[in-house]
C-alpha cells in the first residue's frame, strides 16, 4: 500500500504544470470550506463585532507588515 509520504514524493517530482492540475483536481474533490448561505457575512459580522469589543484582537498595518517580513526572512 502507498503512503501518503510516497504520494507526496512522487507529486513534488512532477513538473509544475503537473503538480498544478493534480493539485487543482485534488481540491475539487474535497468539499467547500464555505457553505454559508450569506457567504461568510455572519462570520465577517461577527469578528468585526469581536474587534470592535476588544481592539487588543487586530493587528495595526505595521504589525502586520512585521509579521509579513518575518514570515519571508
Amino acid at each position: 500500500m502507498t503512503t501518503n509520504v510516497e504520494v507526496e514524493k512522487l507529486a513534488l517530482d512532477l513538473p509544475e504544470a503537473e503538480r498544478a492540475l493534480l493539485a487543482a483536481r485534488l481540491l475539487r474533490s474535497l468539499p467547500a470550506i464555505l457553505q454559508e448561505d450569506d457567504d461568510g457575512v455572519a462570520e465577517a459580522l461577527s469578528r468585526d463585532s469581536d474587534f470592535e469589543t476588544n481592539p487588543s484582537l487586530g493587528l495595526s498595518q505595521e504589525e502586520l507588515n512585521d509579521q509579513i517580513e518575518r514570515g519571508r526572512i
